[in-house]
């Protein structure tokens, strides 16, 4: 029996890890080269032989690895990304995937079992080494089954990216519940299967109560990742609708102060001449210093029409003065190097939600210092090619998690639609935003700019 031994081990527990991974990366949306594929199953199984089969350890390696892999893969996938940012937003989602993908295998292998278990006592006539080896090719057949629940699993019941870790979290807890229970269905009772000349006998297992457990956990997980995806559908169309209504306040913020500009500059236009005939006149008097005077009040009225901080992008140039008046008035030091391409596929909203909700971040956590400090927000920005780079770096008490309801998933958001990153950097004295965006080379797929 060596060579069954050699087979059920190796080959089909290959298999099993192979059909394993594949979904699980299927779970997180991300693609991998081939070779990986064949390499989890050797690294798995090499480890597993390590500390032993058929015992809750390996079950716990499996599920260890491919939460490893998992992270691994998210992190090379988002270079731009720290460890630790990184972990946040990809930590609670690989455990979760990792956890669904054992508990398929697991419930779907057991339920065959429980079957085979049912159906023993009926081959007591037949030869046992000949029934064992029906029995073990029959056990198989929950593979293909499996295969199948991974299949719905994807296309029915897991969205194309998880929600907020408060989110994800709500369904992790009970997934562990059913994973705890489903190992100790497998190790603590089957587990103790022992084979005689004529019968099965299972330690303290009715085969019928054990089905209907199992059925109704793999049902409790189809359940749990049901509602899961409707969390998720609901949080993305509800921040969907936060960002319409940031799009909707920029477009009637930009309006008004392009009314009132315009209003501005046609009252100075149409008063031009009469200051140029006044300067003539104060000239022709020999009254140059009142000229010079003159000419500097007409200075400022000018400046008063233009915008202490240029872009190039009209409501970025809005949104970034009104931001960064708001910080001059608080005693904030500013300054501004951002260059924005205009016009360009990228559209001026997108900016303007990016710029807004970390600007907003920033002047709040200036001024939650303490009097006295050096309180800063420095914006910066420039163009490499088709990539934007944009940088806000302001002053900050301590070392913080950036918090909640300050907008960086609207970021994120905006981000990922131009298949851009985010990447933060906190230290005890400053806090760093960094969004790199690519510029869409197809213009035609993008919104029309605004203004």
């Amino acid at each position: 029996m060596d060579y069954l031994d050699f087979f059920n081990r190796y080959i089909m527990g290959s298999v099993q890890m192979f059909a394993g991974f594949y979904f699980y990366i299927k779970f997180l949306k991300k693609r991998i080269r081939p070779i990986y594929y064949l390499l989890f199953p050797v690294l798995e199984i090499a480890i597993t032989a390590k500390v032993g089969t058929g015992n809750i350890a390996e079950f716990i390696v499996y599920v260890l690895l491919l939460t490893i892999c998992g992270f691994l893969i998210c992190k090379i996938h988002n270079r731009t990304l720290t460890i630790e940012s990184a972990f946040r937003f990809y930590g609670i989602s690989v455990v979760l995937y990792a956890v669904i993908t054992a508990l398929i295998m697991q419930f779907m292998f057991g339920i065959f079992h429980s079957v085979l278990c049912i159906l023993y006592p009926l081959t007591k006539v037949f030869n046992q080494e000949t029934v064992g080896i029906i029995f073990m090719l029959l056990g198989y057949l929950a593979l293909p089954a499996t295969i199948i629940c991974y299949h719905m699993t994807d296309k029915f019941f897991l969205c194309d990216e998880t929600a907020n870790s408060k989110y994800t979290l709500m369904i992790l807890t009970p997934t562990l519940m059913i994973f705890l229970i489903s190992v100790y269905i497998k190790y603590a009772i089957y587990g103790n299967a022992i084979i005689t000349d004529n019968r099965m006998t299972i330690m303290n297992a009715n085969h019928y109560q054990m089905l209907a457990i199992q059925f109704l956990g793999i049902a409790s997980l189809f359940c749990i990742m049901f509602s899961y995806k409707k969390l998720v559908e609901n949080f993305h169309l509800n921040t969907r609708l936060s960002l319409l209504e940031q799009e909707e306040y920029f477009l009637s913020q930009y309006v008004t102060e392009a009314k009132t500009r315009y209003e501005k500059t046609k009252s100075f236009r149409h008063d031009i001449k009469n200051h140029i005939t006044v300067l003539q006149k104060l000239l022709q008097d020999g009254k140059s210093e009142q000229a010079a005077g003159y000419i500097e009040d007409m200075e400022e009225m000018a400046g008063e029409l233009s915008f202490p901080y240029s872009t190039n992008n009209p409501i970025a140039d809005i949104l970034i003065v009104n931001k960064l008046g708001i910080a001059e008035n608080m005693g904030i030091d500013v300054s501004c190097s951002l260059v924005l391409p205009y016009p360009c596929s990228i559209r001026d909203i997108d900016f303007a939600i990016i710029l807004s909700n970390a600007l907003d971040n920033a002047v709040n956590a200036c001024k939650s210092m303490d009097s006295g400090s050096g309180k800063y927000i420095h914006v910066a920005g420039k163009i490499q090619g088709d990539f934007i780079l944009i940088k806000i770096e302001n002053s900050c008490q301590k070392k913080k998690i950036f918090p909640k309801g300050t907008g960086l998933l609207n970021i994120q958001t905006v981000a990922e639609k131009y298949h851009g990153a985010v990447n933060i950097k906190e230290q005890d004295n400053f806090f760093l935003l960094s969004v790199l965006l690519i510029i869409p080379q197809h213009s035609e797929s993008i919104p029309q700019q605004l203004g």
